[in-house]
């Protein structure tokens, strides 16, 4: 945009608002971001982990940790490779 990198552009956005909002409602409106940020976060974490008990409920397993799920992944993808060379020898 007008030959302008994001890093300029930010700078430009900053230098406004210290001029519109003065300095202090940049810091605060910077910690509200960031504190909004952290929520957001948070709140996908928890969703995420809802899901997993849920698949894990609907499976009938015990709760696995996602070191076990890797290397469960793992394991499953050798056994369909073995299977597939299995059924071309037959």
């Amino acid at each position: 945009m007008f030959g302008l990198g994001i890093s300029e552009i930010i700078i430009i956005l900053l230098a406004v608002g210290i001029l519109l909002f003065g300095s202090n409602k940049i810091v605060d409106l910077a910690r509200s971001m960031g504190r909004f940020t952290g929520e957001f976060k948070k709140g996908k974490r928890d969703i995420e982990n809802e899901i997993t008990k849920a698949e894990q409920e609907n499976m009938g397993g015990a709760p696995v940790s996602e070191n076990d799920q890797a290397l469960t992944q793992e394991d499953s993808s050798t056994e369909e490779v073995g299977d597939t060379q299995d059924k071309s020898r037959s």
